[in-house]
């Protein structure tokens, strides 16, 4: 696989022009190869691995967050970097899942090409799977290289989604003390 990509990375070196034998160059197609494989190993990652059984019983059942999770992906239009951080709550019914647990989770599926939209909706479920929670809330803002770089090229715009489950959509106390709690 690297050494595919390594090829398909000196391929795309000449066709935008470069030498790929100048000095700087000549390791870089080995270097993108091996950033793009950590920058998309939420491919080789699956939820019962990134849990790995830290699920643990708990009577709690009031709010749980973990706020300011930084993400990085990458887009599936352009592949270029969205940077941003995540709002993750849920409200546990018996058990609770082991706090790094979340951000691991949150990586697993940004590390993948991805959609904001579409990947906030998948850490909600996910989350919602693993906790068997009353509800689960996913909020996501990110700045996306797509837009700043290139196109439009505005530099202060930031895309916000949200997921609301269970009892987050469906009671607005609940929902309205996640965003609060958050500073959304």
């Amino acid at each position: 696989m690297s050494n595919k990509l390594e090829q398909h990375y000196k391929d795309i070196l000449q066709a935008v022009g470069e030498d790929i034998e100048r000095d700087g160059l000549i390791d870089t197609p080995k270097r993108a190869a091996k950033a793009m494989q950590f920058l998309t190993r939420g491919y080789n990652q699956c939820l019962t691995e990134v849990v790995n059984d830290a699920i643990f019983e708990s009577d709690n059942d009031e709010m749980v967050i973990v706020k300011d999770i930084e993400l990085y992906s990458l887009c599936e239009h352009h592949m270029l970097p969205f940077i941003g951080k995540c709002h993750v709550a849920y409200l546990p019914t018996g058990k609770v899942i082991g706090l790094s647990k979340i951000a691991r989770i949150v990586d697993m599926f940004a590390r993948r090409l991805q959609i904001q939209e579409n990947m906030t909706k998948q850490i909600a479920e996910a989350i919602m799977q693993v906790t068997d929670a009353a509800g689960v809330g996913v909020v996501i803002e990110a700045k996306h290289m797509c837009m700043m770089m290139r196109g439009v090229e505005k530099q202060n715009s930031s895309m916000i989604t949200s997921v609301m489950l269970g009892a987050f959509r469906k009671k607005p106390a609940t929902r309205a003390e996640f965003l609060q709690l958050v500073g959304k």
